[in-house]
């Protein structure tokens, strides 16, 4: 007996993908394996990291914690979706220029939940940059690089 599997019909960083995968394939697997797409990583497979984070049309999901099945009917973004194919978005710049990275395993979610404020706010102050990328964990910058960068990006001073 073969395991159930899940048509599924989306677009991925603006691109449409249409395909059967295993009916209990999580997210950052289908990502990183049925899509290729390894800029989403997986930290600490219990939701709590924020390393996993990508956009489901406009919502930030852990995607250790979600089925790809529930990606159905979206549009996806993820960390690789975030640059035009030409030119990075401002706040890879700023990461990149204000230290905003280091080791690099919570970078991907770092970006993704980053570039969301910036769409709903684009101007934050520093007490809502803290706030809103205190779900992201990072282990080696303790978060003043981050916190620059989100500014830099902003236009605000780093």
């Amino acid at each position: 007996m073969s395991d159930p599997t899940v048509t599924l019909s989306l677009r991925i960083n603006g691109a449409p993908w249409q395909g059967e995968v295993p009916a209990n394939r999580l997210l950052v697997d289908f990502l990183r394996y049925d899509v290729g797409l390894t800029g989403t990583k997986e930290g600490c497979s219990v939701g709590v990291c924020g390393a996993c984070t990508v956009r489901l049309d406009d919502r930030l999901v852990s995607s250790c914690l979600t089925l790809a099945a529930m990606a159905n009917g979206t549009e996806l973004t993820t960390v690789e979706g975030l640059a035009d194919r030409a030119e990075l978005k401002p706040i890879q710049r700023a990461f990149i220029e204000h230290g905003g990275f280091q080791c690099g395993i919570c970078t991907p979610g770092q970006l993704m939940a980053a570039q969301t404020l910036l769409e709903h706010d684009p101007n934050p102050s520093e007490d809502a940059i803290k706030a809103w990328m205190m779900s992201n964990l990072c282990r080696c910058t303790g978060y003043y690089g981050i916190v620059r960068s989100v500014k830099a990006a902003a236009g605000g001073a780093a």
